[in-house]
């Protein structure tokens, strides 16, 4: 075989077995994403226990650099502190070696098993969800077998080529260049675990030299955090201070250890034989001392990265959205839950605008309208926003229940928008007329009014309370303020009407004033209280079912 296909045999592993970790970082996050995120946002009491969170999440995802990304996520929506997230990573990076630890096992033998598994689970079309997730794991974890496998059985001509040593002999004379190339090849394949198991099937091939193989893990494990930092980004500040905390503690460790490179491989030689698995239990080992090493100063590392990367003044800019993570968007039980924090931020911002429309109207405040128009323009944004990120996740697979939150949600956020929409389209118009003409309901009318708006914001902060809960007696609550609403309109216009007859002169100069916002307050809370029905509707179909056959 020629060099160059033996190349393309090595390359055309690698790739398979990339595609193979991701096909088991996505099963698990499909099918026990909103688990694990319990995990880690429970897992912070101490931490020592979010440790052992981040060791478990990391072993069932199998990639660090995907903890990483997402509990740089949680710091950054404020749910975990970034010591808490700093010591969750510390168990990621352990529970990556655990799992290379499994995989450097000769089990090539299960890899057709896995994938005939895998394959049933995932194409039957009885299965749906969870199951359908698993055997996509099961086809990611029998790739992955079968890749090692075929890297080392590809690898093994190469130490007979005379041509490897000129390849190696620059990387084996210059250390920090193999630390440099390590990082950067870590970077492009987002996966120090895929990195490793190659460097330890080239080493057990008798390809690679021990002390570049151990060089190019120590250069992985810094290169790990690459895609985390590249990742978090324009996100909030605290999102980047985790992966750049781990950054500093994996620098700190590699530049302790790197000296002692010769005397660590003649230490551990009288632990371990020479073969591939010590590759995995030289980075075990590593990622060990560095938890031991850090986590009683992970306060410290916390304080060093506000150093680093100092508080940024809070943007105003409503349009711009806290919880659209776009890296949870193929992960809809994440996703979901961020869309849901974001409709709600929406839903507050549209309670603001109908509050503030109140108050200009009633103190005649071309400020406060200014305002309004404001509000308007970020709630159109911020709902363009939220509708294109759930209209990428529409397009991942969901279970019915994930479809049931993604339609509510998105229903909820549409009204919410076109709430606001009536409020600048006609609500502001007829407060506009009002001030520019100086116009002034009469006594009984503007307290009608008033009292209209109140019961209004009302529902629309209920509203609020129910698409969090799903409580069926709130839901049943708001229907009866909607039809008390109703019937306070209907009271309004008929009093209006009696002082139309009774020639009250500022009832005849606010006529149509009053009967639009009378008429659009009603259409406002139509709208807000549609989030009722089909919570009320869901318990309706539940009783029939559980209602016994005669």
């Amino acid at each position: 075989m020629t060099p160059t296909l033996v190349l393309i045999n090595i390359i055309g592993g690698v790739c398979l077995l990339l595609y193979g970790l991701r096909l088991v970082r996505l099963g698990v996050t499909r099918a026990f994403g909103l688990s694990l995120r319990r995990v880690l946002e429970r897992g912070t009491s101490n931490r020592f226990i979010a440790l052992i969170s981040g060791l478990i999440v990391t072993m069932f995802l199998q990639s660090s650099t995907a903890t990483t990304m997402l509990i740089s996520g949680f710091v950054g929506r404020g749910l975990i502190t970034v010591v808490g997230g700093l010591a969750i990573v510390l168990g990621a990076d352990i529970g990556t070696t655990l799992v290379a630890q499994l995989l450097v096992f000769d089990v090539s033998w299960l890899a057709p098993t896995m994938i005939i598994i895998g394959y049933f689970l995932h194409s039957s079309k009885s299965n749906t969800g969870r199951w359908k997730q698993l055997g996509r794991v099961g086809l990611g974890l029998g790739m992955m077998l079968f890749a090692l496998a075929w890297i080392k059985q590809s690898a093994g001509p190469l130490k007979e080529s005379d041509l490897l040593p000129l390849v190696l002999a620059p990387l084996a004379a210059d250390p920090i260049m193999a630390l440099v190339f390590a990082v950067i090849l870590t970077w492009l394949v987002h996966s120090s675990l895929a990195i490793v198991l190659l460097v330890a099937s080239l080493f057990g091939s008798g390809v690679l030299p021990l002390e570049l193989a151990l060089l190019i893990v120590l250069g992985a494990n810094i290169g790990n955090v690459v895609a985390p930092i590249v990742a978090a980004r324009g996100d909030h500040i605290n999102a980047q201070r985790v992966p750049i905390g781990n950054l500093v503690m994996r620098v700190c460790g590699v530049a302790l250890i790197f000296p002692f490179i010769p005397l660590v491989v003649q230490e551990m030689k009288l632990l371990f034989p020479a073969d591939e698995r010590f590759i995995v239990h030289f980075h075990t080992a590593f990622n060990i001392g560095l938890a031991i090493a850090f986590l009683p100063f992970i306060s410290v590392v916390a304080s060093i990265t506000r150093k680093l990367l100092p508080d940024r003044p809070p943007s105003e800019d409503g349009s711009l959205p806290k919880y659209l993570n776009e890296k949870d968007v193929e992960t809809p039980s994440l996703a979901l839950i961020g869309a849901s924090r974001e409709t709600l931020r929406l839903a507050d911002m549209t309670e603001k605008m109908v509050r503030t429309c109140m108050k200009a109207m009633v103190n005649n405040d071309e400020h406060a309208l200014a305002k309004v128009k404001k509000m308007d323009d970020e709630i159109d944004a911020l709902y363009k926003k939220i509708k294109h990120y759930m209209a990428r996740m529409a397009q991942v697979s969901m279970s019915e229940e994930e479809g049931v939150s993604h339609f509510h949600t998105l229903t909820f956020a549409t009204n919410l928008e076109h709430i606001g929409d009536i409020i600048d389209r006609n609500l502001i118009p007829v407060v506009q007329r009002k001030i520019k003409d100086q116009k002034y309901f009469s006594k009984q009318g503007f307290g009608e009014i008033s009292e209209l708006f109140e019961m209004v914001l009302k529902s629309v902060s209920l509203a609020q309370s129910v698409y969090m809960s799903g409580d069926r007696n709130l839901a049943q609550q708001m229907i009866d303020d909607k039809n008390q609403i109703k019937r306070a309109e209907v009271e309004t216009n008929k009093a209006h009407m009696r002082r139309i007859t009774d020639r009250i002169p500022e009832t005849l100069d606010t006529s149509g004033m009053h009967m639009d916002i009378t008429r659009d307050l009603r259409r406002i809370n139509s709208l807000i209280t549609s989030i009722a029905y089909p919570i009320l509707e869901k318990d309706k179909d539940l009783a029939i079912k559980k209602k016994p056959k005669k």
